[in-house]
Parts: structure tokens; C-alpha cells; sequence
């Protein structure tokens, strides 16, 4: 059994250090680097494709809102045009720098609100789609089960992985609770536990002890979460217990 373990990174920008990028890179296998709006920025770009190439890791774009200050977490009330702009926008400027090291974009995972609204908005979701068919044709969408993205990925042709969580909380109906900042890690092992199951079984227990059926083609965990190097280095040695390999999205 294979499964993509992907993180968001490039995610520091000029004097402000954020996340583990060195420390995750190690474990992961598809690298989902920010484009300058909601963080990160010209200098961290580069440098998150150079670190990524050198651990063969592949790489995506996570385009978000223009809310640096909110961490494009804030919702915004943006066109369709706006939103289609801002993909092309942040895709394309990591295009380049991907295109620097002889790389390609693997996929494009939005950011934050962005995601979470294009989730549940057809509008939103094929205004995202649209933008990244006129950047490539190759390009894989990393997106939640039964979403609006996924549904207009199917009409448009463009592939979706469906993704969760390990560092999040899911809903009965296979979504995550949006957080600002991840709660910090009480217990690893069992947390590697529930990601192994999520694989393996497509379960995952929702805040209330439900049972929630899940899809787990991509696995995601924040670089950001207090504990994440702990966590990761948990997580993959459960998957090597339980003979799951990692290996980026376009292998499956």
C-alpha cells in the first residue's frame, strides 16, 4: 500500500521564521510550498524548491488569500476572475522558480480559507480549477472528500487526491475543523495510530467518538504544529510497521 504524506512549507518570510521545514522534509513526499500571499516569499520560495530537490521530494503550490496578516485564514469575499487571477499569480511565480532546479509542479494545494470555502462553493472551486488548467494539464488538486472541488475536478477532467489530516479534527462527513493554530500533541503514538487507520481502514473518530469514513490518498501535517518533527518521525515509522510506503501523489 502506498500513500503521498505531504506538508505545508516556505512558509517564513523575510525576518519571521515559521514552521520545520528541514526537520519535515526528511519524512515527507510531496512539499506544498506557500506563493507569497498568505506567507513566504521570493528568497524562501526558491530556497523550499532547492531544499525539496535536494530530498527528491515533490513539489506544489499553496496559494491562499493576499492576508499575510491573517495568515489567509481570514474568509474574503472575492470574483471569480479575482480568485482565477490570484491562482494564476502564485502558480506561476513558483513555476519558475521550479523551473530553475528542472522541476515541475507535481499539484496545488490552496491555502487556509481558501480552501476551506472552495470546499463548499462550485463558483469558487471552478475558478481555482480554471486557473490552474491554463498553467498545466498535469496538474493534481489535493482536496477533501464529497467537495465541490472534487466534483468540478471530475467535470473538468483534472485529478484530485483527496486528503486529511493528521494534526487536524475531522467531521462525520469527512472534513476538517479549520483551526488558527494546532493544538498541541498529547500522545504520538496514538495519533500515528489514527493515521495508519485512516490509511488502512478509511475511519477516522470525529471529536464526538464517531466513526467518519474517510479517503486517505494524501496525508497532510503542518510544519507549524507545536510537536510536528516529533509527530512525523511517529507517523512514518507506523507506516513502515504497517508496510505502507510513502511516495508522492503521482505515483499512485
Amino acid at each position: 500500500m502506498k500513500v503521498d504524506l505531504n506538508c505545508d512549507m516556505g512558509e517564513s518570510f523575510g525576518l519571521y521564521q515559521l514552521g520545520n521545514d528541514e526537520e519535515m522534509i526528511k519524512y515527507i513526499s510531496s512539499a506544498n510550498i506557500a506563493c507569497g500571499y498568505h506567507a513566504g516569499d521570493p528568497h524562501v520560495m526558491r530556497k523550499t524548491v532547492q531544499l525539496a530537490k535536494e530530498y527528491d521530494v515533490a513539489i506544489g503550490a499553496h496559494p491562499g488569500f493576499p492576508d499575510m496578516m491573517g495568515f489567509g485564514r481570514r474568509y474574503m469575499t472575492c470574483t471569480p476572475d479575482e480568485i482565477r487571477d490570484y491562482i494564476l499569480y502564485q502558480v506561476g511565480a513558483l513555476r519558475e522558480f521550479a523551473a530553475y532546479y528542472q522541476m515541475e509542479l507535481q499539484h496545488c494545494k490552496p491555502h487556509g480559507a481558501l480552501f476551506m470555502m472552495a470546499m463548499d462553493d462550485e463558483k469558487l472551486a471552478r475558478a481555482i480549477l480554471e486557473g490552474l488548467a491554463r498553467v498545466s494539464d498535469k496538474m493534481i488538486v489535493f482536496a477533501l472528500q464529497n467537495s465541490a472541488v472534487e466534483e468540478v475536478g471530475k467535470q473538468l477532467g483534472i485529478r484530485v487526491a483527496r486528503e486529511v489530516y493528521a494534526d487536524r479534527e475531522h467531521t462525520i462527513d469527512g472534513s476538517i475543523v479549520l483551526t488558527r493554530t494546532g493544538k498541541a500533541i498529547q500522545n504520538y503514538e496514538e495519533m500515528a495510530k489514527r493515521v495508519v487507520r485512516m490509511v488502512k481502514e478509511g475511519i477516522v473518530l470525529t471529536p464526538d467518538g464517531e466513526e467518519a469514513r474517510v479517503h486517505a490518498e494524501t496525508v497532510c501535517i503542518h510544519g507549524d504544529t507545536p510537536g510536528a518533527p516529533v509527530l512525523i518521525k511517529h507517523i512514518y515509522e507506523a507506516f513502515r510497521e504497517a508496510d505502507i510506503t510513502v511516495a508522492p501523489i503521482k505515483a499512485g
